[in-house]
């Protein structure tokens, strides 16, 4: 007997019982018992299809083959449709599951791809993704040592119990809950945004909870310099309204004291000495007032000035001419990291040199005892288009709390009788006149730089 599909077109291969058969049958090859001569054939049908074909051979003479080719079509038929289906239901499982395996590479390539971190734990509070952010962050666990485990094995910075609350409060109202923290890392401070994000899997259940760190360092600063400016302006506009008002009174109270004093020299007459004191400090401090509302002035209304392009390396060197006269200069050691190939910037040297030196004076109040006072000139390295003066100091340092006031007028860390706290205003006024910045960074007993960035000539601003 030959069993033969409609594809069969070479000689059927033998086989030697009906395991075989059943087990090395497929849609495709030829099926065969040991071969005859021919005596009969059948054609195979199986819910309607044409499968094969049947053809029997007798081994003896006279046996009846039509009812043996009967029964063994039905026999045969339903197995060899069923071997068909199974073999392209197999083709389909396995074009299914390679569809599912390469969409499911997909979603994981798009969450490794993403520039902020990301993890995604369970209601049992264990972690099931960690995107490639995550290894590469501030604790730098690999996937594989943390997939699975309790999330409050593995973020140890954040107490246990405020973290299972966060996420119980998540699992609960099914709300999307952010917050802002600040971490220290590497002696800087530096803020992330996070945010907890309710994932449904199955109906209306929240199963998973989706936490998402974004750094906003930047975003912080730049917020904080336009708040600065805002505050800097709104602060302008009220000095320029009542200074000159101010001014009138300390005209007059000064013009008297002069008045009082010659006159007295006319008398020729015993002065006390207190008087004489009296009148002194009077002067003194009439004196010290128009200085701090010709600052003010100075900062609401800066004065319209010529620019032309100036070598800043050139400007630098002016300003610690002028500098090194000063007494307490001379205890200081001086280290000059001055480019002489800077390209040029439009600006205006005077005032360059006045925001300077009041930056180096600064310094110089900061290292009473001595010191090493660093400046560079160099062009930014992130953008050709800037050049940038650094002016570093081995002092003090200013606390991380005073950094984002030290620019505000009237604001100061010396002591009374020291400084006005118009100085580093006025700085930056003249920084932004010149369409530049100007950046501080401070590590207490350390000391501090002063970065101020300046476009180059004949860029855009």
């Amino acid at each position: 007997m030959t069993v033969l599909d409609f594809d069969a077109t070479t000689t059927p291969p033998a086989f030697s019982n009906a395991r075989d058969l059943i087990t090395q049958t497929g849609a495709g090859k030829a099926v065969a018992w040991p071969t005859f001569l021919p005596d009969s054939k059948a054609i195979l049908y199986h819910e309607g299809e044409q499968i094969g074909m049947l053809e029997l051979e007798t081994i003896r003479s006279g046996l009846p083959g039509g009812s043996v080719l009967m029964v063994l079509g039905d026999v045969l038929s339903p197995f060899l449709g069923a071997l068909e289906l199974s073999q392209d239901l197999a083709s389909e499982v396995a074009l299914r599951s390679r569809e599912i395996e390469e969409q499911r590479q997909f979603v994981s390539l798009v969450v490794d791809c993403l520039p902020v971190g990301l993890y995604v734990v369970d209601r049992e509070y264990r972690i099931q993704i960690w995107n490639r952010k995550r290894e590469t962050g501030t604790q730098g666990l690999k996937r594989d040592e943390v997939v699975g485990r309790p999330v409050f094995e593995v973020l140890t910075r954040q107490p246990a119990d405020q973290l299972r609350s966060e996420f119980d409060q998540v699992f609960r109202t099914g709300e999307i809950q952010q917050m802002e923290i600040a971490v220290p890392i590497a002696g800087e401070e530096r803020f992330f945004r996070i945010s907890k994000i309710p994932m449904r899997q199955h109906h209306d259940a929240i199963t998973h909870v989706i936490t998402i760190g974004e750094d906003v360092t930047e975003y912080h600063h730049v917020h904080r310099q336009i708040l600065q400016s805002e505050k800097l302006a709104a602060i302008g506009q009220l000095a320029a309204g009542v200074m000159h008002e101010i001014n009138n009174p300390l005209a007059t109270i000064g013009a008297c004291v002069a008045a009082i004093s010659l006159r007295l020299e006319e008398l020729k007459v015993e002065i006390p000495p207190t008087i004489t004191e009296y009148l002194d400090i009077i002067d003194k401090e009439v004196q010290r007032c128009t200085n701090i509302v010709d600052g003010l002035l100075d900062f609401s209304r800066p004065k319209e000035s010529t620019k032309r392009p100036v070598d800043l390396t050139i400007v630098v060197e002016e300003t610690l001419f002028l500098l090194k006269h000063h007494q307490r200069f001379k205890r200081l050691t001086l280290v000059r990291e001055l480019s002489q190939e800077l390209p040029r910037v439009r600006a205006n040297a005077e005032q360059l040199i006045q925001a300077f030196m009041a930056i180096m004076l600064n310094s110089l109040d900061a290292m009473e005892n001595g010191g090493s006072l660093t400046i560079r000139s160099k062009v930014n390295p992130g953008r050709g288009d800037e050049v940038v003066i650094e002016i570093e100091d081995t002092g003090t340092g200013i606390p991380r709390s005073d950094l984002p006031k030290i620019f505000e007028p009237f604001y100061t860390t010396k002591p009374p009788g020291r400084g006005t706290g118009l100085g580093l205003s006025v700085v930056y006024g003249i920084v932004e006149g010149h369409h530049g910045r100007i950046e501080v960074d401070s590590i207490p007993g350390k000391g501090t730089t002063f970065v101020v960035y300046l476009p180059v000539q004949g860029n855009p601003v």
